[in-house]
């Protein structure tokens, strides 16, 4: 019998999660697809939560709701701020 004193280590493959930047565009491009105003509808939802604001086209209320609002609105802020050039 081996004396296995080692503790092996086992990790599951980590899941592609799309980032914030990849779902805004997505929904932004479905948006306007659709005829929408892709601003107006986006900040309906990050506003109220409801994601009736976001189109069902191409899945698109789907994938905005993979990820937290408050997740997508500091994607936004963030690059806001950097393209003013305060970050």
């Amino acid at each position: 019998m081996e004396n296995n004193d080692k503790t092996q280590k086992f990790t599951l493959p980590k899941e592609e999660k799309e980032t914030a930047k990849e779902i805004i565009l997505e929904v932004y491009d479905s948006l306007m697809k659709k005829g929408y105003d892709p601003i107006n509808q986006i900040i309906g939802y990050l506003l109220s939560g409801d994601p009736t604001y976001i189109t069902s086209f191409n899945d698109a209320r789907s994938t905005i709701v993979r990820l937290e609002r408050d997740e997508l609105m500091e994607e936004i802020l963030v690059n806001y701020l950097k393209n003013l050039g305060a970050y």
